[in-house]
């Protein structure tokens, strides 16, 4: 081979390993970002309402004080069916401590396939069918799942877009259940 193109080669390599490690690195670091606490200071959510699969009316506000997963997602969706049965393990080891899902489903098919799709998964954490506003109010894209982990005060601290591992969800939520409540930080900083 000769020196020069050696050398294309090697640049030619060199820009395809800055572009896997570019798209490794922006897959992963919301991943690690969210299990090791770093970034996001919080971005404020618009309220929104919907009505769960149970007929129960349920808003953002309604849930203050509770540190929230807001996740978008679909039964057709594979990557969406793999992370269920570790967001429903940490729902049910955190619920009891301030922790709740909301399931946002972007399927176009009925309730009823949808809630089947629960029973069989055993998900028993909150689902409603998503609706124009809960999409616009949180910007989600066309990429499935899409999950916002929304502090107490019902600021959205980290975005996954794709798969959310049950490791830095565990990781995220055990970290924001042991910040204060909004309540508290008002208490102490008017007593201070």
């Amino acid at each position: 081979m000769t020196s020069n193109k050696r050398k294309r080669w090697i640049s030619i390599e060199a820009v395809i390993w800055i572009a896997v490690l570019g798209f490794v690195g922006y897959r992963i670091w919301p991943q690690a970002a969210s299990a090791f606490g770093l970034g996001s200071g919080g971005v404020e959510v618009a309220d929104v309402r919907v009505e769960l699969l149970d007929g129960e009316a349920v808003s953002l506000s309604d849930l203050r004080g509770q540190v929230v997963l807001v996740n978008f997602w679909a039964t057709w969706c594979p990557p969406c069916r793999l992370e269920m049965p570790g967001f429903q393990r940490v729902y049910e080891e955190y619920a009891d401590q301030g922790f709740v899902i909301l399931g946002l489903s972007t399927d176009r098919g009925s309730q009823r396939t949808v809630r089947d799709f629960l029973h069989e998964m055993g998900i028993t954490y909150p689902v409603a069918m998503a609706t124009a506003q809960s999409v616009n109010a949180f910007g989600a894209g066309n990429l499935l799942p899409t999950s916002y982990l929304l502090d107490r005060s019902g600021k959205a601290r980290y975005t996954v877009k794709g798969f959310y591992t049950e490791t830095a969800l565990e990781q995220a939520v055990k970290r924001l259940l042991a910040e204060p409540a909004p309540e508290a930080q008002t208490e102490s900083e008017v007593a201070g």
